[in-house]
């Protein structure tokens, strides 16, 4: 696409879709937008056989309104394809020498191949873990230790900023539901900027489903508008830490007397929303030690994609 794009200035990708795919047409085409920002992509329904050239020529003819100067491919099927388009083929990188992999073997273990995914679809393959519990309870700490161990990017609790300028501020005000949504959701972007940058994991101290609970501590019940932050969020683990170490004032915490409360209403509703989570408990070591594990079976489970 690249290669086209500087040669020619204009270039046009079809993407594929069909019934079944594990990855979609649209996610795809939404990757090469990214990947490729001076591309046109059109999302094309699947449906001729791969080895009918002459029907697929016909398919492009329709698609693009009419005939292009070249084909860019990097198959075989490149050359017949082109010569029913009636047009120029130009074989890229054939042997996989530039760069010396195939998508099938990428497919078969992405987070194998890290090295080789661009930052968009790093994002769809990136296992997500999060870190929280109540104030006090060390999740900024083991946080940061994982970030460190996994020598990966990790999200910090934005929650937390925008709190401690909030009680600094000559105008603190009580809290309102418009609040905790502007942090859901700007957690949120946090989380989807830095996962383009990970290195197969991405740690966050805290998520927009945690905020939910922070508004109920705050507000005095469960917001929708907060809830509908997180909805279709999948996070591949969560690490609730325990809240049997001391309570330490910083200045800003003001916790300390529900701390056990706060910790029980994580467990509640990571239950009830049927979460994958463990619980850590302990010196930070003991607690290094399970979450590294867990994390490491979250790593191992990769799977086979048929695009």
């Amino acid at each position: 696409m690249e290669k086209a794009l500087k040669e020619y200035g204009d270039l046009s990708v079809i993407v594929c879709d069909r019934e079944g795919q594990k990855i979609s047409g649209k996610m795809r085409a939404q990757w090469i937008k990214e990947m490729v920002p001076g591309a046109k992509v059109k999302i094309a329904p699947d449906f001729l056989p791969e080895d009918d050239s002459a029907g697929w020529a016909a398919y492009t003819k329709w698609l693009l309104h009419g005939t292009p100067d070249a084909v860019f491919t990097s198959e075989d099927y490149g050359e017949p394809y082109s010569k029913y388009l009636g047009c120029r083929h130009v074989m890229v990188d054939r042997e996989r020498k530039t760069i010396p992999i195939s998508g099938t073997k990428i497919r078969q273990n992405p987070l194998a191949n890290w090295e080789f995914l661009p930052p968009p679809v790093r994002a769809r393959f990136a296992k997500r873990v999060c870190i929280l519990g109540a104030e006090s309870t060390g999740t900024t700490t083991l946080a940061k230790s994982l970030a460190e161990h996994y020598k990966t990017s990790w999200v910090q609790e934005f929650g937390r900023a925008y709190s401690e300028a909030k009680i600094n501020s000559p105008e603190s005000s009580a809290w309102r539901t418009e609040e905790f949504i502007f942090i859901a959701r700007t957690q949120n972007k946090i989380e989807d900027a830095l996962v383009k940058t990970c290195n197969k994991i991405l740690v966050c101290d805290t998520n927009s489903f945690a905020t939910s609970l922070w508004h109920e501590r705050y507000m005095g019940f469960i917001s929708p508008e907060v809830e509908a932050a997180s909805a279709g969020r999948e996070c591949d683990l969560y690490i609730l830490t325990g809240d049997e170490i001391p309570f330490v004032q910083d200045g800003t915490r003001d916790g300390g007397r529900i701390r056990h409360t706060m910790h029980r209403r994580f467990e509640e509703e990571l239950e009830k929303k049927r979460k994958k989570f463990i619980i850590v408990r302990g010196p930070h070591e003991i607690r290094m030690e399970k979450a590294i594990g867990a994390c490491n079976s979250v790593l191992k489970d990769n799977f086979l994609t048929e695009i």
